[in-house]
């Protein structure tokens, strides 16, 4: 069974940077593309970066600049690195990946971004 354990701190000052990690298992790690999405108050998920197993990233126009998505596959992880967080990034973040035409959700972290 695919398992997606995130973890991070939720509460930032507007201008800071957030790191959030996402631990995979059940899975063969190393063949999935890995995402993250967010969902802001009040609006739709939305795919915030994503990398495909040789590394090649793609992201969000809305943090393009500002993050990076990362993966170590010896650890089955993926982490997200956002910078100069604004109060727009406020959201709910999710690790995800699509496996074997499944999706599969971490629990989520609530991000606050405090200006």
């Amino acid at each position: 069974q695919v398992r997606l354990v995130q973890s991070g701190r939720g509460l930032v000052q507007a201008g800071e940077a957030l790191r959030l990690s996402c631990a995979a298992s059940g899975l063969n790690f190393k063949i999935a593309t890995m995402a993250w999405y967010r969902q802001p108050p009040g609006n739709e998920r939305e795919l915030v970066a994503e990398i495909a197993s040789d590394g090649s990233p793609n992201y969000a126009d809305s943090v393009k600049g500002r993050a990076t998505i990362s993966r170590d596959n010896p650890r089955n992880r993926v982490d997200l690195q956002l910078n100069n967080l604004k109060p727009e990034d406020t959201a709910v973040y999710y690790c995800n990946t699509r496996y074997y035409s499944r999706n599969f959700w971490g629990q989520g972290t609530q991000v606050i971004v405090s200006s």
